[in-house]
């Protein structure tokens, strides 16, 4: 396949974002042609274009990039550490114990600043767990990687069964249509993106490390690359990352599966480019599913979660083959 030059490419994906922030704002129940949508952002027009604008379509807007964002991102971060395309916070089950976490603290009636904290210490420890077993004494398996994550994601789907089955029947449903993955009532918008921002800036400075690293560990540490603390550094970082998507938007699927390997395909493996790219290639990604998941059926309203999956799952189906 032929590979997109950089800046071509940084250029159209910023044209997709736009376009897909064009949409969100300015489609919906209530259509508001483009002339109307600029100046209820500029706080200009009229008070009820300004009160859909700003007050509902921009914030679901930014908070749909920025979970999309960090799910590539994190994703992306996974697949280089485990030399694995296949590797995903969903699949691996990262997602599944920071929804533990989350849905625990909300199980309590915890303060709200408890969830995301519940939500990082759930994918820490998920991701602790899978990584620490998946490795074993030996090198990386992608089949044993895979495994340890099936199972996992399995104990954490127990937990959510078990914290269901014990809510109140005035938690319930919100809690099952948040797992489903649901941006129709985000609890922030911009500390999301603004911890996606700095988590973009983290990692791209160890681009040139993790391509290092992902051609084995004897060279990335003939290089000069610290084998042992970069690693952990990148799990911690990609566990924060789901933690702030699992909290903003619930358990949503194969974003970071399939984004972080549609970029690598188009745009090869120099983490100096994928890395940013994921990020935008993903909040795009998002941002269309769940315009489309809200429009589809208007004036109701789809979970964006079923939209990614009914995306993710035949893609994953395809990779597993390729894998084979």
């Amino acid at each position: 396949m032929t590979r997109v030059a950089p800046a071509p490419a940084f250029g159209l994906l910023a044209a997709m974002v736009l376009t897909a922030f064009a949409l969100a704002v300015g489609v919906g129940s209530v259509a508001l042609d483009p002339a109307t949508v600029l100046r209820a952002l500029a706080g200009d027009g009229d008070a009820t274009a300004r009160g859909i604008v700003q007050g509902l379509r921009l914030p679901r807007a930014v908070a749909a990039f920025a979970t999309g964002g960090s799910l590539a991102l994190a994703g992306a971060i996974l697949q280089v550490l485990l030399r694995n395309p296949l590797a995903d916070p969903y699949v691996l089950g990262v997602s599944g114990g920071a929804a533990v976490g989350a849905l625990m603290a909300m199980l309590v009636g915890a303060a709200a600043w408890a969830t995301p904290v519940g939500a990082f210490a759930g994918a820490l420890a998920s991701t602790v767990i899978v990584f620490v077993l998946a490795r074993g004494s030996g090198a990386w398996s992608p089949i044993r990687l895979l495994l340890t994550g099936v199972i996992i994601a399995s104990g954490w789907g127990a937990l959510v069964a078990l914290i269901l089955s014990l809510a109140p029947e005035t938690q319930l449903r919100g809690m099952l249509f948040w797992l489903i993955g649901d941006l129709s009532s985000a609890p922030a918008a911009w500390t999301p993106l603004a911890i996606l921002a700095v988590g973009t800036a983290v990692v791209l400075p160890f681009a040139r490390d993790l391509n290092a690293l992902a051609r084995g560990e004897s060279v990335a540490a003939a290089l000069g690359v610290a084998v042992t603390r970069l690693p952990w550094l990148m799990f911690s970082l990609a566990a924060l990352l789901t933690a702030v998507a699992v909290t903003t938007a619930g358990a949503i699927g194969f974003v970071g599966l399939i984004v972080p390997h549609g970029v690598r395909l188009l745009f090869g493996n120099d983490q100096r480019i994928a890395l940013p790219a994921s990020v935008l290639t993903g909040g795009a990604l998002l941002l269309a599913a769940d315009t489309l998941a809200r429009t589809a059926l208007a004036p109701s309203q789809l979970p964006v979660g079923i939209v990614t999956a009914l995306v993710g799952v035949p893609v994953f189906l395809y990779l597993l083959l390729r894998e084979r």
